[in-house]
């Protein structure tokens, strides 16, 4: 299903939301790239009727090129470093960090470490409101920062953060898009999701963002939890740098775990290469934000209160 509620005609799929008939099999990420890849979807809305709209059923197909707009809105992009996730139980658990073996048989992460935006300016000092980016193979814009963002984060003395900190919202024309860049899955037993090919340019203005942008792998550390245990604050087995995480292999308790990245390292590097050469090329030019990130914001999480303990 869609939503509305908007202005009239206007409607919004979640790229999460399920098919009604199809279950975890298709879903809202599957629609959008059907769209990008030119095909056609079926359209059934209904309505209460008014004067102005009389119309209460409408059945049809749409394309890409039928619609008038099409926007990609993501609320929580790029994240700035993410957890790495394992299983001490006896089963196999399914995540949205993919399948996790039991008795500690692999372990995930995703984040593409050195070549990450947030990663290379880790005080948002060039990526603002604002920052025309490569979203999806196309332009588009950082537009606000993202949900869940977190820039309290515990932060190394070179500045990048130890596990999930700032996020960013992203916007940009879904009808430009290439299907290369955007891409449909499903997490099995979990849910559906969609992947996205993001690039954004730092300038170097100075000799900190130089420091900033000679960030290695082996700088930057994230933490590992248990996945297995169903609570908010899951058990942390310690942190570990993304060297070794792209290594193949970790120690978790003394044991060698093997490790598997759900984010794509070497898209991430043809998204990179690709920017730049569209930068010497004059196709894309570096924006000046208009505002920038907050250093600064409340983080809180959902408790389950009465109306009289708020």
């Amino acid at each position: 299903p869609a939503y509305t509620g908007i202005a009239a005609v206007d409607v919004y799929i979640g790229a999460a939301e399920l098919s009604e008939t199809e279950g975890m099999n298709y879903g809202g990420a599957y629609v959008i790239e059907d769209l990008i890849l030119g095909k056609s979807v079926k359209l059934r809305a209904t309505a209460y009727g008014t004067d102005c709209y009389p119309r209460r059923e409408i059945e049809t197909y749409i394309t890409r090129d039928t619609i008038n707009q099409a926007y990609l809105f993501n609320p929580r992009n790029a994240y700035q470093n993410y957890a790495v996730a394992t299983n001490s139980s006896n089963r196999t658990i399914y995540t949205y960090m993919g399948k996790l073996l039991p008795n500690f048989g692999n372990a995930t992460y995703c984040s593409a470490g050195q070549l990450s935006p947030l990663l290379n300016d880790p005080y948002y000092r060039t990526i603002g409101i604002g920052t025309r980016i490569f979203f999806g193979g196309s332009q588009g814009y950082v537009s606000w920062y993202g949900t869940q963002h977190n820039p309290g984060k515990e932060r190394l003395p070179n500045g990048t953060p130890c596990g999930p900190a700032g996020s960013l919202a992203l916007i940009g024309n879904l009808k430009e898009m290439s299907p290369q860049y955007l891409k449909a899955c499903t997490f099995h037993l979990y849910g559906v999701t969609i992947f996205m090919g993001i690039g954004i340019p730092i300038p170097v203005i100075d000799e900190e963002m130089v420091e900033f942008v000679k960030i290695k792998d082996e700088d930057i550390y994230t933490e590992i939890f248990d996945y297995s245990v169903q609570r908010r604050n899951k058990p942390s087995y310690g942190k570990v740098n993304y060297k070794q995480l792209r290594s193949g292999k970790i120690k978790i308790n003394g044991k060698f775990v093997q490790t598997g990245s759900i984010s794509s390292y070497s898209r991430a590097l043809e998204i990179s290469n690709t920017l730049k050469k569209e930068i010497e090329n004059g196709k894309f030019y570096l924006t000046a934000s208009v505002a920038p990130l907050p250093l600064e914001e409340k983080y809180s999480s959902l408790d389950i209160l009465s109306k009289e303990e708020l």
